[in-house]
């Protein structure tokens, strides 16, 4: 059972004794599901913070503010403070918070199949915007897309969650 000696005690450990079920691909499929959509908050975090520090993408699309990089030597707010940065950051989060909203009442029309299509449509659209980007609307639209594909990720991922620990633990 979940959880080993800390579990809880009782009906719940004979119930767990009860259980016959086993790992197979279909188990091991739906663990990937989950862990994947986790990771997608924690990947754009560290990878925004990387590309954002960076003087090639900081030449292209901020050069006010590579310029203020290169001659702010104490305090990086002083280096990064500017509007544009600052929505570069936070549309694709202000994105998946607003999506994820949208995105409950689409799953309960149209199930997580149509909530993972429209997912995966939106990484798609805002990667290639993002790759292809050569000012910084382009850009922060790419953002957008991506915020809304975390979005609807995000929603279904949890589902699956649910979905797995029933699977291994039994309603």
């Amino acid at each position: 059972m979940a959880g080993g000696p800390i579990g809880p005690t009782g009906v719940a450990t004979e119930r767990a004794g009860e259980y016959k079920g086993r790992v197979t691909a279909y188990v091991i499929i739906a663990c990937l599901v989950a862990a994947v959509g986790g990771s997608l908050f924690g990947y754009d975090i560290g990878i925004s913070g990387g590309v954002t520090s960076m003087d090639g993408f900081l030449e292209k699309f901020f050069p006010a503010v590579y310029r203020n990089k290169l001659h702010a030597h104490e305090n990086n707010y002083c280096k990064y403070n500017n509007q544009g940065l600052s929505a570069f950051t936070s549309s694709l989060y202000l994105a998946g918070l607003v999506s994820s909203l949208v995105a409950s009442p689409i799953t309960r029309k149209y199930g997580r199949r149509g909530s993972i299509i429209c997912g995966g449509i939106s990484f798609m659209i805002g990667a290639t915007l993002d790759a292809s980007a050569v000012n910084l609307v382009m850009l922060i639209l790419g953002r957008i897309m991506l915020g809304v594909g975390i979005g609807f990720g995000n929603q279904c991922h949890y589902t699956y969650q649910k979905w797995h620990q029933l699977i291994l633990e039994g309603p």
